[in-house]
Parts: C-alpha cells; structure tokens; sequence
C-alpha cells in the first residue's frame, strides 16, 4: 500500500467554473452560495487548507509562543518550545533506534496525558503513520492492530503494557511472522512535578515499575537526544489511521493524510472562533478522532493551552475549570449528564466557561436545559466519522438545534439519498447521507473492497456512504433518523456487534451468539448478548459468568451488561441469524 496518494478534486460551488473570468469570480466570492441560511455570517463557505504537514504547526507556535503553556498536567507545564523539542527528540530515536522509516505505522495505545501529545508529533516528524489505540482494548483485541497496521513499534502506557506485552515478537518481524519489537513505555508520573493542587489518581502518580523484552522507557529514550532525519512527509502522504468498526467484525484502519486531519483541525478554529489565548478542557480521548482534533490538534494550531485529564471524573473536571479558567469543553452526552448531576456542582466556578459543544450521541433536550440552566451555555450539536476525521456537519453557534447534527461545514457537500436507488430525497424525507468532503479518508487500509463499498460518484465526485439515515429541514440543518448499519451507540460509542460476536465465540461455552442493543437509562442504548450454550456447558456457567468474561476480554464500553441464555435463536432458510428479528423483538419488548 503506497503512503503517498493524490488529492482528491476540491468541491466547490455550482456558480464557480473553469471558465470564469477573475470579475466573475471575484463577485462569486463576494456573494457565496452559502449552503444554509443560517451559515455563521463572519465565514466564507470555502476554508483554503494549508498546504504543509501537520508537525509544521508545532514548529510555528514554538516559535511564535515559546513560553507558552501547550499542555497542562496537574499543575505541570509543557511549553510549545518544550513540546516541540522532545517531539524532535523522540522521532530521531524512532528513527534511529526502532528503524521506523517513512510511512511506516506506529501504535499509540495509552491514556490522554503530555506523552500521548508528544508521541503523536513524534510519529508525524519522523514521516510515520499514527495508530491510534483505544486504551479500553484488550489483548485479543489488540491482535488485529497490530497483525493489520504491521507496525513493530508502539508507544504504551505502563499500567497497559500487561495487556500489549504478549505481541511483542521473540524474532525480528517479517511479512511471514510480523510483530512488535520496541515499546516505548511511558509513566505518566513523569509529567507530575511538585505538589499538585488536585488529587493525582494513582495510575497517573504511580512510579516506574515495567521491565521486559523490546521495552524502553519514556525518559531514556528523551534523554538520548537523538536529532530527527529530514522532515519530509507532504500534505497529501498519509499520515493517521484511526481503526473503525464495521459489519465484518474486524476493525478497518481509515487512511487520512496530513491534508485531510488538517482540514478539520483548521476548520474547527474557524468554525468557533477560537484563539491563542483560549484554554480548553480536553477530556475526549485522544485517539477518538473528536478529542485528537478539538481536543489537541486544532489547539496546537491555534497556540492555545491544553488542560488534560486522562480519564473522565467530574469532580476533576469541575476543578480544572475553576482553577485554570477553562474557556471551552468538548464533550459528550454522558459527560454533561454526570457532570450535572453532580451534588457538588454548585461549589465551582464554572463562570470561566464560553462554550461547550460535542458529538457522538443526540443531548436529551431536559439536559440541554440543566445545563443551560447551570451555565447559560447552549450545547452545541456535531457529526463526524473516524472516516471524516471528525466534524461534516456542525449547529451553527449562532443558532444550533437540539437533537441536530447541524449544517454542513467548509467544503462539505452533502446529500441525502435512498438507499436502494441511489436517487437523491427531497427535504423532510428520510434517506442516506453521502458526503463528498476534503475531510473524507482515502480508503481502508489493505481492503479494497471495503473501500469500493464505501464510496459512489455522483456528479463526477467521489461521495462517502455513511449508511446512517437523515433528514434535511428546509433551513438546511441535517437530523438523524435511523442507521443502515448494524450498530449500537452506547454513551456516543460505536460498538458494531458483529466484532463482539467473534471476540464472544472464543468463549467454550458459547456455541451460538447474537448480540443487539438495549435501552440504558444512562447510556442510551447498551449491548446485549443472546446466548446459546454447548449443550455440554448448560448449568456449568451463569449469565454473570459469561459477562465477567467479556469485561476480562474485551473493551469494557463493548462488553455486554446484559446476557440472556436462549435455547435457538432465529435463522434464515440459509442458516443466518436473523438479528434484525431479535433487535425488534428487544425494542417491542422494552415499549411494553
């Protein structure tokens, strides 16, 4: 698979064509075809996206802010300059020391923190690919990250290296045997200095203690100093690959390149008018492409200040506002709702906060209320994919919606179509969402038929097929009504059930298993598994059983909370399980 691939042709208005004169284009400019009426009235419709990699932006606010905090960690300051130079010094050493090579892919399996930063600016500037990993998965899972991306390095967290320690290769990597041969394992502790005015959990706090084959730690590794090669990735070599879900149960990597993440990274500054002097709360996880983008990437850009949390805790969060005063938060609906909910949450300053916004799952219009009550601040509603690398489609700020996935954003053409025929709706009816964007991946990685089934053209365009059902009100604005794929969304995480089926088969227990969403009060909708046992097994394990064993062995958000053991489960006359039939069944269930 090249690294290096062709942009895309850029979209853009049906007014502009090749054959312009500059008065025509410049009255087109003037006066946009702005694609809603409600289009924030300061932006133009078209985002010109630089034409540099990502790791330049690193290098320009190091030299505009050198001083500046980037990153806030339990009172621990990294500065732009600082953040910088230890990138530089760690890709020499991946360079240098693990063999990593231009377009080679590299793992990143850790927790927010200062190293996940870093590691990530560390990777671009060596000419590498990030794989960002969902600190959540297990060592089954992790299987497939490595066996699919074929990287032999990975940047890991201590308190994760039991569960990544088994791919580590006892033999050089090879197509025939391919495996890890360096983790650079890092102790967040390290980015703890003095006494802190907040608790440090004890995961963060804890001291060095990982010792094994290939590992190297963190701080070795810096202290080398090892200078990068030549930077020499461009805009359109590929350069993240966050992993996505899909019908097929096995993971598929979302090729972006630098132009793509920078599109949004760029975009989403814009779009909220944000600066060097903002301070943000980035709680979202980083290897989500929302939190990598508005939590990380779109700051850096800007040269404004990071305070990270590496996990959610809304006390935490609380006083991270009120201590640093947090200008703005991304987060999702889950967050806000335990946040609220909080008994202590009228003892914080939360006065500092401008704005609050998120995506992920629909915010229930009660906690749209709450919160608005709590800080006169209106939620504001996005839509992205891994595929999209975040935000298509955002609520205006002037003007959201609730329950709204917003209006397309720069560049973003949108339409909705059936399904079937492939023949665009008109407003108010239901259909497809395809979307022909700057933002939008290459492919998958190593699956072309994956691929092809992702895109059609339309118009001479190449349109990404979402397979989540919309409608488009007649002021443009886009809400979700249903979803072609076979898919849950459990506290604004996508859990596709056909992945949480072959992880459950590895169980000796289970001799069939079909896996569907339920309601949750508090997560929206959770997993549910219906279970056949081995006829062998009956009386041997408990439901209970079946779902300790799942959180053992997969990522909690994926395993089920709710099993139930069932003599058959329905089939086609081909021998498929009808899922569809078990899905309904739960939801006549739950109505009652």
């Amino acid at each position: 698979m090249p690294t290096s691939v062709q942009p895309q042709p850029a979209s853009q208005p049906a007014s502009h064509s090749a054959s312009q004169t500059s008065a025509e284009a410049g009255a087109s400019l003037a006066r946009p075809n702005l694609p809603s009426p409600h289009w924030p009235p300061h932006l133009s419709p078209h985002l010109t996206i630089p034409a540099t990699n990502l790791f330049y932006n690193a290098e320009v606010s190091a030299a505009r802010f050198p001083d500046k905090p980037y990153i806030v960690f339990y009172d621990t300051l990294v500065t732009f300059a600082q953040f910088k130079d230890e990138a530089e010094r760690m890709a020499g050493y991946l360079q240098q020391h693990c063999g990593v090579k231009a377009g080679d892919r590299v793992l990143l399996y850790m927790q927010n923190s200062p190293q996940w930063v870093i590691a990530y600016y560390a990777i671009l500037r060596a000419n590498a690919m990030v794989v960002p990993v969902n600190p959540m998965n297990m060592t089954e899972e992790l299987a497939h990250y490595v066996e699919d991306s074929g990287a032999t390095t990975a940047f890991v967290a201590q308190e994760l290296y039991a569960r990544i320690a088994p791919h580590v290769s006892e033999g050089p990597a090879s197509n025939a045997a391919p495996g890890l041969q360096r983790l650079i394992v890092a102790t967040y502790g390290d980015y703890v200095k003095g006494e802190p005015s907040s608790p440090v959990p004890e995961f963060v706090g804890a001291p060095r203690y990982v010792a094994g084959p290939g590992v190297v730690h963190w701080a070795d590794a810096l202290a080398l100093r090892v200078p990068p090669g030549p930077l020499t990735a461009g805009s359109d070599d590929l350069c993240v690959m966050p992993y996505t879900s899909g019908t097929t149960g096995k993971p598929k990597g979302c090729m972006h390149t630098h132009r793509s993440v920078m599109s949004t990274a760029v975009g989403g500054c814009n779009w909220f008018g944000s600066n060097q002097d903002a301070v943000q709360l980035s709680v979202l996880p980083f290897f989500h492409v929302t939190g990598m983008q508005g939590g990380m990437n779109s700051p850096l850009y800007n040269g404004s200040t990071i305070v990270v949390l590496p996990r959610w805790d809304r006390d935490a969060a609380a006083r991270a506002i009120e201590h640093y005063r947090v200008n703005g938060w991304q987060a999702i609906s889950t967050m806000v709702v335990d946040f609220i909910s909080n008994p202590r949450i009228g003892e914080y300053d939360l006065s500092s906060l401008a704005w609050m916004r998120g995506g992920g799952a629909t915010m229930p219009d009660a906690v749209v209320k709450k919160l608005h009550d709590l800080t006169g601040l209106e939620f504001v509603e996005g839509y992205g994919m891994s595929e999209t690398m975040a935000g298509t489609h955002i609520n205006p700020p002037q003007r959201p919606k609730p329950q709204c996935l917003g209006i397309p954003v720069f560049d973003v053409d949108s339409r909705v179509i059936d399904p079937i025929t492939l023949e665009e709706v008109p407003d108010g009816a239901s259909g497809e969402l395809i979307m022909h964007a700057p933002q939008v991946m290459q492919g998958y990685w190593r699956n072309p038929e994956a691929t092809r089934d992702a895109f059609i053209e339309r118009d001479g365009k190449r349109f990404l097929r979402t397979g989540d059902l919309v409608r488009r009100d007649a002021e443009g604005y886009y809400f979700i009504t249903d979803r072609l794929k076979r898919m849950i969304n459990a506290s604004g995480y996508k859990i596709w059930p056909a992945e949480v089926e072959a992880l459950m088969y590895r169980h000796p227990a289970i001799k069939e298993v079909c896996v569907i969403g339920t309601q949750d009060a508090r997560r929206g909708e959770t997993v549910k598994a219906c279970v056949v046992l081995d006829p062998r097994q009956v009386g041997a394990v408990s439901e209970d059983d079946i779902i300790a064993w799942a959180h053992d062995n997969m990522a909690a958000y994926k395993a089920p909370r709710v099993v139930q053991f069932v003599e058959t489960l329905p089939k086609s006359g081909s021998g498929k399980i009808l899922w569809r039939k078990l899905q309904e069944d739960e939801a006549n269930a739950q109505r009652g």
